[in-house]
């Protein structure tokens, strides 16, 4: 009985399997050195090695999937006319490098049909902000591999309700405890290390508490530092 309970817990979608067993994703692409959450960015991301770029998603009065971090409002119609579309970001990533989708605000089943359109079922996962939005997700796309953040109590009963396949969080955030919980029911941890302070000291640390994801505004330096330390 215990064992299929074990196997209950953990059917869930997963996140997509990567040749790297520690995971770098570079935060609104390599913006440090080029604009943030532009194809610039993310073909340069692409380039160093990542696993993911994440990317953040609107959409438009008009309906249309863009890439942008702030809201749309503060933008003239010209302006927006000028981000990128979510399907030159799929276009661009396919077959190349995986997608974190923080999603924003915008429309779950126009997202969905777009990403199985252009066949990367298997090389996105989509961030919930919001409980409302996995819901939604859980609903409409059952089998989208899911990231959200942890409630502070009662982590069991929340990943008994809902379909994730990964949290996020900040170093130091999870007790062993809670990490070997998330491990025991097959959910991935994501730790955001991006920071003014972020640097071998906190790589280190995060390798330390034995998390497997990164994500980070320094996705060169990063790559760098895993080979020097022979794990990449």
């Amino acid at each position: 009985m215990r064992i299929f309970i074990m196997m209950m817990a953990m059917m869930h979608p997963v996140v997509p399997v990567s040749k790297h067993k520690h995971i770098v994703i570079a935060h609104r692409g390599d913006h440090v050195l080029l604009p943030e959450n532009t194809l610039a960015a993310y073909a340069s991301a692409i380039r160093v090695g990542v696993d993911y770029i994440e990317t953040d998603l609107r959409t438009t009065k008009k309906g249309d999937l863009v890439i942008r971090h702030n809201s749309l409002e503060e933008l003239s119609d010209d302006e927006v006319k000028k981000l990128p579309s979510f399907k030159d970001v799929l276009k661009l990533c396919r077959n190349k490098v995986k997608i974190y989708l923080d999603f924003k605000e915008a429309d779950v089943r126009e997202t969905y049909r777009m990403i199985c359109a252009a066949g990367m079922e298997k090389q996105v996962v989509v961030y919930a902000n919001t409980l409302e939005q996995l819901k939604l997700w859980n609903e409409v796309a059952p089998d989208m591999p899911m990231l959200t953040s942890a409630p502070d109590k009662d982590i069991s009963a929340f990943l008994d309700t809902y379909s994730i396949a990964g949290v996020d969080g900040s170093l130091g955030e999870y007790s062993a405890e809670t990490l070997a919980l998330f491990k025991s029911r097959g959910i991935a941890v994501w730790l955001d290390v991006q920071s003014g302070e972020e640097g071998p000291d906190i790589w280190a640390k995060a390798l330390k508490e034995g998390v497997p994801g990164m994500q980070t505004d320094h996705p060169a330096a990063l790559v760098k530092y895993l080979k020097q330390q022979r794990i990449r």
